[in-house]
C-alpha cells in the first residue's frame, strides 16, 4: 500500500492499448477483448482522440438490455458508442497527483467513489492540451497485491470536480487517503470516476 501509485498504472507510454472504433458493433467488441486477453478498449474516434472506454462490464452487463427493450432493436445491433462510457463521463487523476500517490491513495480514493477504474491525465503546458497517460483498474491492482478490494457505486458527481479542456472531470484524490489511510473511508466523492 506504500509502494509509489506509478507501480500500478498502465501506463500508455510503456504498454500497448488496445483500442477499437465507436462504430464498431458491441460483439465484435467482445471477440476482440477475448482474443487480446483485455478487459477494457480505448475507444478512438477517426480524429485519433479518445472518445470514451467500453469494459467486459459493460457488455455484459445490464446496459445492452436496456438498449434492446428501449430501441427494440436486436442485441447484434448495438454499437461501441451505445454502452461505452464517454470521455466526457469520464473523471481522471492528474500525473503531478499519481507522481507524490502511494498504491493505497489510489484504492481509497476509488473505493470512496464507488469506481473500478480511471484514467491518468497529463498537461503539456506549452501547448495547453491534456492527454492520457495511463489507467487505474481497481481489479488490475487487487491481482498485482494478490488481494480482494470491493467497491460500491457511488453518485458521480463533486463540487470538487474540474473540467479539463475536453471536458474531462479531474478530482484531486481523497484527502484522508494522504493523511491516514484508516480514515480514507469517511471521503466524500473527491476523486477518481471508471
Amino acid at each position: 500500500m506504500d509502494s509509489p501509485a506509478l507501480d500500478v498504472m498502465t501506463d500508455l507510454k510503456h504498454v500497448y492499448a488496445a483500442v477499437i472504433e465507436p462504430q464498431t458493433s458491441m460483439e465484435s467488441a467482445n471477440r476482440y477483448m477475448i482474443q487480446c486477453g483485455v478487459r477494457l478498449l480505448l475507444v478512438m474516434g477517426h480524429d485519433k482522440n479518445l472518445t470514451g472506454l467500453i469494459t467486459a462490464n459493460d457488455i455484459q452487463g445490464e446496459k445492452p438490455m436496456r438498449i434492446v427493450r428501449g430501441r427494440g432493436i436486436k442485441q447484434n445491433d448495438i454499437l461501441v458508442s451505445d454502452v461505452m462510457t464517454r470521455v466526457d463521463h469520464l473523471e481522471a487523476i492528474t500525473m503531478d497527483e499519481v507522481r507524490s500517490a502511494k498504491v493505497g491513495h489510489i484504492i481509497s480514493s476509488l473505493k470512496s467513489t464507488g469506481r473500478h477504474r480511471t484514467l491518468a491525465i497529463e498537461s503539456d503546458t506549452s501547448e495547453g492540451r491534456t492527454s492520457e497517460r495511463g489507467i487505474f483498474s481497481l481489479s488490475q491492482i487487487a491481482r498485482q497485491l494478490g488481494v480482494a478490494i470491493y467497491t460500491t457505486e457511488v453518485a458521480s458527481t463533486s463540487r470538487n470536480a474540474r473540467q479539463d479542456s475536453r471536458g474531462r472531470l479531474s478530482f484531486p484524490l481523497c484527502k484522508g487517503a494522504r493523511k491516514d489511510l484508516a480514515v480514507a473511508s469517511n471521503c466524500t466523492i473527491s476523486s477518481i470516476l471508471s
